[in-house]
């Protein structure tokens, strides 16, 4: 049964995705000329924010003039940024500011209700984007990984960390029915990455035995690039492909902090959605893909344990990600007989916010589909289980409506003919 904050069978309506997804930066250098402290504390807050973490963003007072004196005996950098002063001729700044300009170098900027040059005027002498001011942190960053976005006709990924509260909760089941159904119900290109390289058990669930994996591009010698990792992966549906771990010991599988942000970057430029089955382990590159994913997903079972490790990490992950939607949780073996259990309702005021979902305890329906290596909706489509992932998945990608299947050509008729029957 699914719980909301009233434990009726409605999900807690969270929001979409698609009005505050903003991509990730590239490694690229940015400079901002502030003319205001409130528009420097934001450029200095942008600077903390996930998504520019690998730009290198510094910060001037002093606005254009600051700017033109400093152009003048250094390069610029890939991103200027300008805050402006009331009153102060935009145009006649700009053209001085191109005399000491780079070729390729992006201008933003950051003016009031109060300015009076046309916005075409700007775009003629380069600037790139114009905000109005005042700002905040997000109108920062926005403004910033804008300039860096792939068009329209390209898909940006997003990443969906799915991670256990405890070990044995089932976050690797939910990661995989999951990205099941979103890219079955959904129909969404998506590739699911199973991050516990020793243990894995994602090739199991898909009932895939792949040569290749995740393993081959985190240890590759060059970084990977879109042909390369579409060698490394196993087709599992028309929309889903996967990413196997080895689940070998035959070598230790010890990851500097940043090990996978070249596979995490290279598939965002090919793929709609990337499901991580993130390990419950505790090191710097699971926090890090953690600290990094669009959204977040903890599974958590109904006990004391599990609520503690769910509170510790959500609070850190509030505080690192200051500018995101909040970590989302659900509820895993809801119900499991002669076991207390905190209720999801307790659950919740502890946590302060409600689950997604509660997932029920029903060993027989699990057990089939991991012995079979079948998702749930392979073994029933239209069991409740398979529509709770249904909606959770709608509710981590912004999609309000799953695809109805099709039915046949003359199916309103035999419906008509069985109503006069």
């Amino acid at each position: 049964m699914i719980h909301s904050r009233d434990d009726s069978d409605e999900l807690d309506v969270l929001p979409p995705l698609s009005d505050d997804y903003i991509a990730p930066a590239p490694r690229v250098s940015v400079q901002a000329f502030c003319e205001s402290t409130t528009t420097a504390d934001a450029v200095q807050s942008a600077g903390l924010d996930r998504r520019l973490a690998k730009a290198h963003l510094t910060m001037k007072m002093g606005g254009m003039e600051a700017a033109i004196e400093t152009y003048h005996s250094v390069p610029t950098p890939n991103v200027i940024i300008l805050e402006t002063k009331d009153g102060h001729d935009i145009l006649a700044g700009l053209d001085q500011l191109a005399t000491v300009c780079d070729a390729g170098t992006r201008v933003v900027v950051i003016g009031s209700d109060d300015d009076v040059a046309p916005y075409r005027e700007l775009v003629r002498r380069g600037v790139s984007d114009y905000v109005i001011g005042p700002v905040e942190t997000l109108d920062v960053v926005r403004a910033i990984c804008g300039l860096f976005s792939a068009s329209e006709a390209v898909a940006v990924g997003r990443i969906i960390a799915v991670v256990g509260a405890k070990g044995g909760v089932g976050a690797s089941t939910v990661a995989h029915n999951l990205a099941w159904a979103i890219a079955r119900d959904l129909t969404l290109d998506s590739v699911v990455i199973d991050l516990d390289l020793a243990f894995g058990t994602a090739s199991l669930d898909y009932n895939k035995d792949p040569l290749q994996g995740i393993a081959n591009a985190v240890f590759a010698n060059e970084r990977p690039d879109s042909a390369f990792i579409e060698r490394l992966m196993a087709k599992c549906h028309d929309h889903l492909n996967l990413l196997a771990a080895p689940a070998a010991l035959d070598r230790v599988y010890d990851f500097g902090a940043d090990a996978f942000d070249a596979i995490f970057d290279t598939l965002r430029l090919t793929t709609p959605v990337i499901v991580l089955d993130i390990p419950h382990q505790w090191s710097g590159w699971t926090r890090r893909a953690l600290v990094g994913a669009d959204d977040i997903l903890i599974v958590a079972e109904p006990d004391l344990a599990n609520l503690r490790n769910a509170k510790n990490l959500l609070s850190m992950l509030k505080a690192a990600r200051p500018n995101d939607r909040p970590p989302i949780y659900c509820l895993s073996q809801v119900g499991m007989s002669k076991r207390p259990e905190i209720s999801p309702r307790e659950f919740a005021k502890a946590i302060e916010g409600p689950p997604i979902a509660s997932i029920p305890f029903d060993p027989k329906m699990f057990g089939a589909a991991a012995n079979n290596g079948q998702m749930i909706a392979e073994i029933s489509a239209s069991h409740r289980i398979s529509k709770i992932f249904v909606q959770m998945a709608q509710q981590l990608t912004g999609r309000g409506e799953a695809k109805k299947p099709r039915g046949s050509l003359f199916a309103p008729i035999i419906r008509k003919l069985r109503a006069k029957g």
